[in-house]
């Protein structure tokens, strides 16, 4: 029987760079936008995504989107 992906939620997640450390290694801190629809388009999250960045106080290093779906057998 094959499998069925049902959507059910997506997570945006920004990582940004909050500083450094003590040995000048890069600190990362995680901003997660949850309630993002499944159904949009990965450009369209992308794009919110750019806007966000651009109000976040610290640089952008990397964006990511997480979507979670119900597996089951028709």
């Amino acid at each position: 029987m094959p499998v069925v992906s049902t959507p059910l939620a997506s997570t945006l997640r920004l990582q940004v760079q909050t500083g450094t450390d003590s040995e000048g290694k890069p600190v990362y801190r995680l901003r997660s936008f949850s309630r993002v629809k499944p159904e949009a388009s990965d450009q369209d999250v992308y794009d919110v995504a750019v806007a966000l960045g651009n109000l976040q106080v610290h640089p952008v290093n990397a964006i990511s989107r997480v979507n979670e779906s119900d597996l089951s057998q028709s």
